[in-house]
């Protein structure tokens, strides 16, 4: 009986209650199990002889359990297939499927996201079987909170040379994407208040609150984040390479600014490098972090260069937070998954991470390209020299957009990202409103026909 299951393909718990007699039992017992999805459609039963040996009972009363169900069309049985579990049709889960495809946009012009079709399928592949080839047996192991050391390595490089960072292997720390790090930096300031830009996201604004922090808004205007406004929060979260939602770039001056305020506060700024490899009117921009590294956190992730999903970010510390930090992410999911680091690092390395990087800004240059001629001169776009957003300034968000949704359009809000809801500013002050456009999220064949659409909805406005 010890090779029972290893002959049949599938595991199968089933719990038959003796109450009801050994067939009513078990038929009861799959009939739940295929009722619940236990047993999805398709999946291949025992034969009656060895179901009957596993569970103590008469090959009569397994066929009869299985013939019962048959003919309630819970199971399928043909000539040489076997017992099958049906295909049923499920009520339950048939209106919220509608209901997810009656809410996915036609067209998806929102920001966030990269274009995921362009992620390097074939070069990752490569870095990730040399990674698995020579990767040592401990890699599979537990490992150090701080990340594995190839990626911290091969990134101090790349980012000292890419991004202008200072950044030794030992003040790296791996996280899981930026919201983790956001998160583990919230936990150790300990419920300070930590100063956002405004506008801004509102998901990062709840990260920080839900991990101990308050929020205070700092505003925003054509130089970027206010630093002579900054109040008594002990730390700032800034987006100096290309500002999110208004695609502004951090003025020097302001630079300048916010490294005065943390020297002489003590503070703690968190750059958020959001679109930082983007740059297309002329090189990049060298992060902030390369003025002031012993106040500033770096934060920089994969998601916008490769892809979202492979849930890989970094933090470049100040020295006196390493142990903190790595302590935080140490009780928060002990370390992020290894191999994807090891891959990254060999991405890195090669520089075919260089290569794909160099793509996609060309790519995206294009993309933005295209925005502006088809828009045309006459309507103001922001935020276009870099990143893979442009707000686009309009009167009335409520009005296009109820236009665009008509259409199957998708696009942002600016008016979701202040810190407090409404048109009026704290002073009185009316707001600007604008659409937020993201050209990297839209596949390639259906970027031209978004344009067209947006042109579209945007007439009259």
């Amino acid at each position: 009986m010890d090779d029972f299951w290893s002959g049949v393909g599938v595991d199968l718990h089933l719990e038959p209650d003796a109450a009801d007699g050994r067939r009513v039992g078990l038929e009861r017992a799959l009939r739940d199990a295929v009722r619940d999805g236990r047993l999805a459609p398709g999946t291949r039963l025992p034969a009656t002889r060895r179901l009957a040996s596993e569970l103590g009972i008469s090959r009569g009363t397994a066929k009869a359990a299985y013939d019962q169900l048959v003919a309630e069309g819970y199971l399928t049985a043909r000539q040489g297939s076997g017992t099958q579990v049906a295909a049923l049709p499920s009520v339950d889960a048939a209106a919220p499927q509608a209901a997810a495809h009656a809410r996915a946009p036609r067209l998806d012009l929102r920001p966030g996201s990269p274009d995921v079709g362009a992620f390097p399928a074939a070069a990752w592949l490569r870095a990730l079987r040399r990674a698995i080839a020579t990767a040592p047996s401990l890699a599979y192991d537990y490992g150090d909170p701080r990340g594995r050391i190839e990626l911290r390595t091969a990134l101090s490089g790349y980012l000292g040379r890419a991004r202008g960072v200072i950044a030794p292997p030992e003040r790296i720390v791996i996280t899981s994407g930026y919201v983790q790090g956001l998160a583990l930096l919230t936990r150790v300031l300990d419920g300070a208040a930590v100063a956002m830009e405004d506008p801004g996201l509102p998901f990062h604004r709840e990260v920080v609150r839900r991990n101990g922090g308050s929020v205070v808004p700092v505003p925003i205007d054509e130089r970027g984040v206010r630093a002579k406004e900054l109040g008594d929060a002990a730390a700032v979260v800034v987006t100096p390479a290309h500002q999110y939602p208004t695609g502004v770039t951090l003025h020097p001056e302001r630079r300048r600014a916010l490294s005065d305020w943390a020297r002489a506060r003590g503070g703690l700024i968190i750059e958020d490098d959001y679109d930082g490899e983007f740059r297309y009117d002329r090189q990049p921009v060298g992060a902030l972090q390369g003025m002031a590294p012993g106040q500033v956190v770096y934060l920089g992730t994969a998601s916008k260069t490769l892809g979202p999903a492979l849930r890989l970010g970094w933090m470049v510390l100040p020295p006196q937070l390493v142990d903190p930090v790595a302590d935080a992410k140490l009780h928060s999911d002990h370390h992020t998954e290894s191999i994807g680091q090891l891959a990254l690092a060999e991405l890195i390395e090669s520089h075919a991470y260089d290569r794909h990087v160099r793509a996609c800004r060309l790519r995206y240059r294009r993309r933005r390209d295209q925005l502006l001629d088809r828009l045309g001169s006459r309507r103001r776009v922001r935020g276009i020299a870099a990143g893979l957003h442009a707000l686009v300034e309009v009167t009335d968000e409520a009005e296009v957009l109820a236009r665009a949704a008509a259409e199957g359009l998708a696009v942002g809000r600016l008016g979701d990202h202040w810190h407090a809801p409404g048109t009026a500013g704290p002073s009185g002050e009316e707001r600007q409103q604008g659409l937020v456009v993201g050209y990297g999220t839209p596949r390639e064949r259906l970027y031209p026909e978004a344009l067209e659409v947006l042109a579209k909805v945007l007439v009259g406005t």
